[in-house]
């Protein structure tokens, strides 16, 4: 048995669609962003042409490097505090083009 009608949004669809995200230009870029985050920074990681399995995992492995947390949301790695150049210095040893971005 599955819902199909809402009185909230009408009627539910069977499938959702997956969204696909765009495919980068093979630069992984590490930005510190402090926006919205009552001026906790965190560096974003974006670029990385992974599954997000294979996000996560490279999430796990980044915060195990600099010590500290994080998460994966929309395909962008954020690990908290500012670790860039751990994070720049993880990546190419993975074999990662990597550049810094933002200021």
């Amino acid at each position: 048995m599955s819902l199909v009608y809402s009185t909230k949004v009408g009627r539910i669809k069977p499938e959702e669609e997956k969204v696909e995200r765009p495919k980068g230009d093979g630069v992984v870029r590490i930005q510190r962003q402090t926006k919205g985050r009552k001026g906790k920074g965190v560096c974003l990681v974006t670029g990385l042409d992974m599954d997000d399995v294979g996000l996560k995992l490279m999430a796990a492995e980044l915060k195990k490097v600099c010590g500290c947390g994080g998460s994966v949301k929309d395909g962008v790695i954020e690990i908290q505090g500012d670790s860039r150049d751990k994070i720049k210095a993880h990546l190419e040893k993975k074999g990662h083009t990597v550049k810094l971005a933002g200021g």
